[in-house]
C-alpha cells in the first residue's frame, strides 16, 4: 500500500502536467513529468538496478532516494486506533548513508541521463499492535499503518562523480587510506571501506600501492 510519504514526495517532484503511476512497457514509473521520469526509492538501489538500467537507454531519469534523519514513531492502540504512546526513533540517519546503498549501484550511477538525489527528511511513522500473542509491545512486533513527511532539510543532487566527491568533505593525505578516511569522516573503518570500494568504482578515485597490506588510494583529476 502506497504511504503518504510516496505520495507526497511524488507531488513534490511532478510539474504542471506531469503523470503518475504510468506504465511504461515492462514497468511502472512513479512520476513522469515531460521527457523525465522520476522514480522514488525508499528501499534498497539494488531493488530498482535492472530497471534503471534498461530505463537509461532511452530517458533521462531521477532516482530520488530519502534518507531519513529524524522518525517520531506514533503508536495506536489498534489500527486506526487513539494514539498509546509518541516517542523520537533512536536511529538517525545522515547524508553518507547513501554509500550503503550505492555499493549496489555503483554499475549504474554515474550516468549521462541519470540524475540521483538524496533528501533529508523527517518523518512520522504511525504504527499500531502486530499480530502476534504477546500482551506487551516490543519493537519488533508491529504493523506499519503510514508513514508522513515532516520536514525536508536537505537536498543533494549527484550526477557526476565529482558530485560524490564533495560528498566527502574532509582533509586526506595524497595519497589515503581508509583509515584516513575513517577518521576524517568520523566513522566506523568498515563504512570508510564501503565509501572507498564506491569511490573506486564509480571513477572517483583509483588504487596506487599499498601500504603494507592496506590499500591506498589517489582522487581521480
Amino acid at each position: 500500500m502506497e504511504t503518504s510519504l510516496h505520495r507526497e514526495l511524488k507531488t513534490l517532484y511532478a510539474g504542471d502536467g506531469a503523470r503518475f503511476e504510468v506504465v511504461l512497457k515492462d514497468y511502472r514509473i512513479d512520476v513522469v513529468d515531460g521527457d523525465r521520469l522520476v522514480e522514488i526509492q525508499h528501499g534498497s538501489l539494488a531493488a530498482i538496478r535492472d530497471k534503471i538500467r534498461k530505463l537509461l537507454a532511452r530517458h533521462d531519469v531521477t532516482v530520488v532516494k530519502p534518507i531519513v534523519r529524524s522518525k517520531l514513531l506514533v503508536k495506536q492502540k489498534k489500527k486506526g486506533g487513539k494514539v498509546a504512546e509518541r516517542r523520537m526513533s533512536p536511529k538517525r540517519g545522515k547524508p553518507l548513508d547513501l554509500f550503503d546503498e550505492l555499493v549496489h549501484f555503483t554499475g549504474v550511477f554515474p550516468h549521462k541521463r541519470l540524475t540521483l538525489e538524496v533528501l533529508v527528511v523527517d518523518i512520522e511513522e504511525w504504527r499500531y499492535p502486530g499480530h502476534g500473542r504477546r500482551r506487551r509491545w516490543r519493537a519488533d512486533d508491529h504493523q506499519i499503518e503510514d508513514q508522513k513527511l515532516v520536514a525536508v532539510h536537505e537536498t543533494i543532487r549527484l550526477q557526476t562523480v565529482a558530485d560524490l566527491r564533495a560528498m566527502i568533505a574532509c582533509d586526506l593525505p595524497e595519497p589515503f587510506h581508509t583509515g584516513h578516511l575513517a577518521e576524517s569522516l568520523g566513522v566506523k573503518r568498515w563504512i570508510a571501506q564501503r565509501i572507498a570500494y564506491c569511490l573506486r568504482q564509480t571513477g572517483a578515485t583509483r588504487a596506487v600501492g599499498k601500504q603494507g597490506n592496506t590499500v591506498l588510494y589517489e582522487f581521480v583529476g
